[in-house]
């Protein structure tokens, strides 16, 4: 009687390995070399270490091309970059803790505010923090440490005068950098009769010694390459837009 023969399952489990190492063998080249093995690719480029990782996960991106716009945009509008006080603005003025040194006052065309104790005080041409240095200063010689803040309600003196041939001559409020060609469109535009390439705008020096006349023309500025005519208003200039039988012939 023949014996029946048994297999190992361990055995079984060992043959199979065997046979699958010489297959891959098969595939993945056995038999001679023709050349060194290929050796992975190693990159140049130094890894980051672990602080510069962090580095860059904290640091923001970059903003959106749109988000620099409306940024550019919005600094546009500011007239300038720290607001200078003038006639005819509305000061409130606060004493901390003292009423009585508290009040609202509007700057005086001679560019001077009262108040008490302290008395007449020159506000125009200072910003509110210069403004508010001063009285702190005087204040001291008869209370200390006094704390002053500064409030401008009122802008009355950011303002451009428009007159001669518009729709709507008149005075107008500065509430953004506005060039003469925007000022002559808020007052409504040309008539006409307007003399369109006589434009003047008459401007007080800066010393305040006197005042200069800038010529501009319409035509310049649209049509040819005269766009530096164009100029940015300030406060207080007066635009004058003459009429055709106005002007004289040289």
């Amino acid at each position: 009687m023949a014996r029946r023969r048994t297999w190992c399952p361990w055995c079984l489990l060992a043959s199979l390995i065997i046979a699958v190492g010489a297959a891959d063998s098969i595939v993945y080249g056995a038999g001679p070399s023709k050349g060194p093995a290929p050796q992975p690719a190693i990159s140049t480029t130094p890894a980051a270490s672990s602080s510069e990782h962090l580095a860059a996960v904290a640091t923001p991106p970059a903003p959106a091309p749109a988000a620099r716009t409306e940024a550019m945009e919005k600094s546009a509008l500011i007239v300038t970059l720290d607001y200078i006080i003038g006639p005819e603005d509305v000061l409130e003025i606060t004493v901390w803790k003292n009423q009585d040194l508290s009040k609202q006052v509007a700057v005086r065309p001679d560019g001077r505010i009262s108040l008490p104790l302290v008395g007449d005080v020159t506000a125009v041409g200072r910003t509110p923090v210069e403004l508010t240095d001063l009285i702190s200063a005087k204040l001291k010689e008869f209370k200390e440490n006094p704390s002053v803040s500064i409030v401008v309600r009122e802008v009355n003196s950011y303002s451009v005068y428009v007159l001669g041939e518009v729709a709507k001559p008149g005075r107008y409020p500065l509430k953004s950098r506005t060039t003469l060609l925007q000022g002559i469109t808020v007052a409504g535009g040309f008539t006409a009769t307007a003399a369109r390439n006589k434009l003047v705008v008459f401007r007080t020096k800066g010393n305040g010694t006197g005042e200069e006349k800038i010529k501009a023309s319409y035509d310049d500025i649209v049509l040819r390459d005269g766009s530096q005519q164009n100029i940015e208003l300030k406060p207080g200039d007066t635009v004058v837009v003459p009429s055709e039988t106005m002007v004289l012939v040289p």
